[in-house]
């Protein structure tokens, strides 16, 4: 019997991730729209921005810009949680980062399943920033232990999509074909139903607890409820939105624009009004709506140091605490004028940035090193090397998410009225323990990507080693 190859999960996520771009295409039209907006921008970005093209070529990163997304979903149960888990490693994507979003007015917390060496985020930056619904906050003890029972009947997975998790798990892999009846299996757990799961009373009951609450609840499964693509001008595209028929939010999350971009910006246009059958005690079908699904765009900057990270956390808090309210549409001129005021505390420049070690970067040979004679650059550290012109550094992506962003845009399509903050204790351990494995440290991978580029710096000028 001959032995067909297993398909590496880099080529499954990248398929995965493009056969769910084309469901969403379908289920929420406006989605393609603003792929093609995100797509002109870029290109008119390029354009206007030599440098920038060059800094993308130089990276590789051109080569992922057009397949960058990133999907996001919410789950219920512990149980869910942990079979996507193991769903996602199929894919080559682990949990990246513990994220409470519970202070903020949303009651889940959260990581992000992605690819965790350059290589693999190379080949294909997928991400899935996924939920676990915090059933504690919810602080009714009757409508609490109704959603636990509700959401304990379902089963979000198919069978045969169970059956090729095992596989993979048992034989180290799938096919050709299993990895193409993975990714269909895999797609009906993200599908949209327009068929609610609770009777109109029910899903108004857990609405009234929260938007969320009911989006989680109510329906068959995690429904998909954005994906977003990556821009290279967020300002652009947020100005060009009504222009396409898209109403944008008022203020766009992150930091302010900036030369140098840092971490993540974000912006969408408001969640759609879907029309749902809720079934009655009777059988009766009642016609009603349901509103969470939206469209989002992000432009992604540096990924930053702990020490650059406290940095724009605190110049983040002291614009807020500066507006003294929360940023909408009447103060967002006034809000993006602050945060800008802030912000210009934060050095912006990359060699300055560097220098004071905010952010992380990847370290490559010049053209000139290529030439040199390899003792002329014998017992340089790595900063003479870079001044003598023989490496070059451009900044690592960051490839993870905001906890007070990712809550801005959530809250931003839930409605203006819902609950600001909720009362508990942050719990990394416990959502871990209903994950199965521990999250990784986000900062780590940043860590061990800067160090293979000084490695393989060093190795190719035969030095000992580079260190910063």
């Amino acid at each position: 019997m001959i032995h067909q190859p297993f398909v590496p999960p880099d080529e499954i996520r990248a398929k995965f991730s493009s056969a769910m771009s084309d469901m969403y295409q379908v289920e929420v039209p406006l989605y393609g729209a603003l792929l093609q907006l995100v797509a002109e921008t870029n290109r008119h970005t390029m354009e206007q921005q030599p440098e920038l093209s060059r800094h993308l070529r130089q990276t590789g990163e051109i080569e992922r810009l057009n397949l960058e997304r990133h999907g996001a979903i919410r789950v219920g149960t512990a149980a869910e949680l942990a079979t996507l888990r193991r769903l996602f490693a199929v894919m080559g994507m682990f949990p990246v980062g513990y994220y409470d979003l519970a202070p903020a007015g949303v009651p889940v917390h959260s990581t992000a399943f992605r690819a965790v060496h350059e290589a693999s985020l190379q080949a294909s930056p997928f991400r899935i920033f996924t939920s676990l619904l915090r059933l504690e906050l919810i602080e009714q003890p009757q409508l609490r232990q109704r959603a636990a029972d509700i959401l304990a009947k379902r089963n979000i997975f198919t069978p045969r999509a169970i059956e090729l998790i095992v596989k993979h798990e048992t034989a180290g892999g799938l096919t050709s074909q299993e990895a193409d009846d993975f990714i269909i299996q895999s797609l009906e757990t993200f599908r949209w139903h327009n068929q609610a799961t609770v009777s109109a009373e029910v899903y108004q009951q857990l609405h009234d607890q929260h938007r969320l609450i009911a989006d989680v609840v109510a329906f068959k499964g995690p429904h998909i409820n954005h994906l977003t693509p990556r821009t290279l001008n967020i300002d652009a595209v947020q100005v060009a939105m009504p222009q396409h028929n898209i109403t944008p939010k008022a203020v766009i999350e992150g930091p302010p624009p900036r030369h140098c971009p840092i971490l993540l910006r974000q912006t969408s246009f408001k969640a759609m009004e879907e029309k749902v059958a809720f079934i009655s005690p009777d059988g009766e079908i009642i016609q009603g709506h349901h509103t969470a699904r939206f469209g989002e765009i992000e432009q992604r900057g540096a990924a930053l140091t702990a020490k650059g990270r406290h940095l724009y956390d605190h110049l983040l808090q002291a614009a807020q605490d500066q507006l003294q309210v929360p940023a909408n549409e009447k103060n967002a001129a006034q809000y993006m004028a602050i945060l800008s005021e802030q912000f210009s505390q934060f050095p912006d420049d990359y060699p300055t940035i560097r220098a004071e070690k905010l952010a992380f970067f990847r370290y490559f040979l010049t053209e000139k090193s290529l030439k040199a004679p390899a003792d002329l650059m014998q017992g340089l550290t790595l900063d003479e090397l870079i001044d003598a012109g023989f490496i070059q550094f451009e900044p690592l992506v960051y490839e993870d998410f905001l906890p007070v962003s990712a809550a801005g845009i959530f809250q931003s399509n839930l409605g203006d009225k819902e609950k600001s903050h909720f009362t508990g204790h942050s719990s990394k351990q416990n959502f871990q323990h209903h994950l199965g494995a521990e999250v990784i440290d986000e900062l780590q991978l940043y860590e061990e990507t800067q160090q293979r580029s000084l490695t393989a710096c060093a190795a190719a000028l035969k030095l000992a080693s580079l260190s910063l």
